[in-house]
């Protein structure tokens, strides 16, 4: 198990981001959050298998429909992580 922290940047905001990251992140068996900030960036806080932080990172340069990605930075997290999903 591992955890990491995912900042997209783009138009992630305003275009169904976070939802579409929680179903998205629930599908591969993740814990965590999606957050919008107030620099426009998205922050994604996720913990599970590494297989499937590797496959949520792949989505997120995707994202939903709507949405134009410009750049996904991960990082490595080390703090707690609640059960399941959350947006906020």
């Amino acid at each position: 198990m591992s955890s990491a922290r995912f900042l997209i940047s783009g138009r992630v905001q305003g275009v169904f981001f976070r939802a579409s990251t929680r179903d998205e992140a629930l599908r591969l068996g993740l814990n965590g959050y999606a957050r919008n900030l107030a620099d426009g960036r998205v922050e994604v806080v996720a913990d599970g298998r590494d297989e499937a932080l590797h496959e949520l990172e792949q989505w997120l340069w995707q994202g939903p429909p709507a949405a134009r990605v410009d750049d996904v930075a991960r990082s490595a997290w080390d703090a707690p992580v609640a059960h399941g999903f959350s947006v906020g």
